[in-house]
């Protein structure tokens, strides 16, 4: 094999390197030992491992890499459902996203009789993706009521109709600063300042999960068929038309709604642009 162009020195077993396809799939970086140093994925394995031994700032990676392993998907979402799962099973060493999140938070909207109250809620209390009226996903509470702060300063909105400060006559800080245009003290309709708020999270709605069960997301490469099922933004395995019919779906279990899954599938899912087939029951 011919030695790469600006690659890093290396001393990764060559056979494992001629072998990489130019096809979608996950690829696992190996050391001395079994437990992997990084998973990644790529529509084409081949050129993205390529590039990480170009790469300056993955020098201690690939000095400690000795082989690297390829599994091949039928496409792309295929790719990034068995890139997060495995991250979440073998934690790799230079694998700092998609490490698996306990407890998701988010904002819901509470109508009352004086106008809409936003409250943070966690995914213990409630079923994420098919509860209604969720805005944005965030690793904990502290985060969501940042991200709810950022978003009164820049809409002008009352920190303590969001219930960010206590009540005072005098009304909110924001509003003693001009950062709040007064639904605290009068000046402004509680009904405008609702539907700026409305406006603010609309973007990050999270969607609730459309379907009355389980779908199956399919891909195809040429003869190849591999159908990945899911369940409420949930990942439940992948059957393939490869694999021995014992194994179609594997040993994989689902903690129910999950962050990353929600991001893989939510877009190609909401504007149909993947096959969708219905899970008999």
């Amino acid at each position: 094999m011919r030695p790469l162009a600006n690659a890093l020195a290396h001393q990764i077993d060559a056979a494992s390197l001629a072998a990489l396809p130019r096809t979608a799939g996950v690829y696992i970086f190996k050391g001395q030992g079994q437990l992997p140093l990084y998973i990644g994925k790529s529509v084409d394995i081949r050129s993205r491992v390529m590039s990480h031994l170009r790469a300056p700032d993955e020098a201690a990676m690939v000095a400690q890499t000795r082989r690297i392993d390829f599994i091949e998907t039928a496409g792309e979402i295929g790719a990034l459902l068995l890139e997060s799962r495995m991250i979440k099973e073998q934690m790799p060493l230079f694998n700092q996203r998609l490490r698996r999140i306990k407890t998701l938070c988010s904002l819901r909207l509470t109508h009352t009789e004086d106008g809409l109250i936003p409250e943070v809620v966690d995914s213990r209390q409630v079923n994420f993706g098919v509860t209604r009226g969720l805005y944005g996903l965030f690793s904990s509470a502290h985060a969501a009521g940042v991200k709810l702060r950022e978003l009164a300063q820049q809409h002008r909105l009352c920190l303590s109709l969001l219930g960010l400060e206590r009540a005072s006559q005098r009304g909110c800080f924001g509003w003693q600063i001009k950062t709040c245009l007064g639904a605290c003290v009068g000046k402004e309709n509680r009904g405008a300042h609702d539907q700026r708020l409305l406006s603010a999270l609309v973007d990050s709605q999270v969607e609730v999960w459309p379907f009355q069960g389980a779908i199956e997301v399919v891909e195809r490469s040429a003869d190849w068929v591999q159908r990945h099922r899911v369940n409420n933004w949930g990942y439940l395995g992948t059957a393939c038309s490869k694999a021995h019919p014992s194994d179609a779906w594997g040993p994989i279990q689902t903690q129910g709604f999950d962050l990353d899954s929600y991001k893989i599938l939510v877009k190609p899912i909401m504007l149909k642009t993947v096959e969708i087939q219905i899970v008999d029951v």
